[in-house]
């Protein structure tokens, strides 16, 4: 068994530990992940407020190449007014009965199970809940609620003032490496709905404590591959195993997204920036342990993550260098960037739509 195996086996074995506690938990519980929630923001509430975080000491790239959220959002929750305590988003126990109720109902349908539920839309397996955790309710995770209270916004990678249904189907297009539905389209009014009722009570403020991910300052040492590649056998192989490429259950429903490879969101979303996708990963993973990673491991298996090959940017130019020049220019992106002697993002023009086709069997 080879150095690299060792690392893998050993990761695996100590992961698999972590996971049995972890399901006796209930924290794996994809579709409905409210107790897990409630104890976090009981920590949140109880936690005295941070520091201010300036807007100087954030790092920015050259340009928001994905927008998802842009980089200037990504501020701590303590950098609004009176951050220390996130909004609490109502009980599903509440959900109101009616007409009006049945379509947020349906809205939280395509959010936890989307390429079953929006099947014309969706190119993966990937679920709106893979990013936004707990249904779009968890604080720091990009929870739907505090989307929801910060748009119509201008947004550098439109360069225009984006509507928050526009922002749905960037979510389409870019995560679920899909299509855009159309403005008004049932799913879209749906999903809107589901988020109007999340942040019932939530003050209109785009930087609303909780929103987006919590920044993490520059690493103090250049994110590294090979570093990166350790942090992963560690800590994330036994869930989205040794290839990327996730897991699914016997139906298809992806418990376990895929995060790189032809299943996962392609080169113009957000997580493929890596300053975005290493302030998820602190504040949310490994899955039930957040927090567990220092700032460095963060960076580095973000780094590792977006270092494969993953589908075509929809926005392609016709060449690589010419799409990275236009909507990759940064450090921030591998796109277009040479590693293990491959181009990243070479892989020709978009291939054509595909709806993604779970198996029709019920989930379990």
């Amino acid at each position: 068994m080879n150095a690299r195996q060792n690392i893998y086996t050993g990761g695996a074995l100590a992961t698999l530990a972590i996971i049995v506690g972890l399901y006796a938990g209930g924290v794996f519980d994809y579709f409905g992940m409210q107790a897990h929630t409630e104890r976090k923001m009981a920590a949140l509430r109880s936690a005295p407020p941070d520091p201010v975080v300036s807007a100087a000491s954030a790092p920015r790239p050259p340009n928001d190449l994905a927008g998802d959220p842009p980089r200037a959002e990504l501020t701590a929750p303590a950098a609004a007014a009176g951050a220390g305590v996130a909004f609490r988003p109502p009980s599903e126990a509440d959900l109101p009965a009616g007409e009006f109720g049945d379509v947020i109902r349906r809205g939280r349908e395509i959010f936890i199970d989307t390429p079953r539920a929006a099947p014309a839309y969706v190119g993966n397996s990937l679920r709106c809940v893979s990013c936004h955790l707990d249904a779009g309710r968890l604080a720091d995770s990009s929870p739907l609620w505090a989307a929801f209270v910060s748009y119509p916004a201008y947004r550098s990678k439109t360069k225009s003032v984006t509507t928050f249904q526009q922002r749905l189907q960037g979510c389409f297009e870019y995560s679920m490496n899909g299509r855009a539905p159309p403005l008004g389209a049932p799913e879209l009014v749906a999903l809107e709905s589901y988020a109007y009722w999340l942040a019932t009570g939530a003050p209109l403020n785009p930087k609303i404590a909780g929103r987006g991910y919590p920044t993490l300052a520059l690493p103090a040492q250049r994110a590294d591959f090979a570093r990166g590649e350790k942090v992963y056998a560690q800590n994330c192989v036994l869930c989205h195993a040794a290839d990327g490429a996730g897991q699914r259950t016997q139906d298809g429903t992806a418990v376990f997204p895929a995060l790189w490879g032809s299943d996962s969101f392609n080169w113009g979303a957000g997580m493929g920036r890596i300053s975005n996708a290493a302030a998820f990963i602190k504040a949310n993973m490994p899955l039930g342990l957040p927090g567990t990673l220092s700032e460095q491991q963060a960076w580095d298996v973000a780094l590792y993550m977006n270092s494969h090959e993953r589908p075509q940017d929809p926005r392609y130019t016709g060449s690589v260098q010419g799409t990275r020049n236009d909507f990759h220019a940064t450090d921030d992106s591998m796109y277009g960037r040479e590693v293990a002697g491959k181009v990243l993002g070479a892989s020709g023009a978009p291939k054509p739509f595909k709806p993604f086709k779970p198996s029709k069997e019920s989930r379990p």
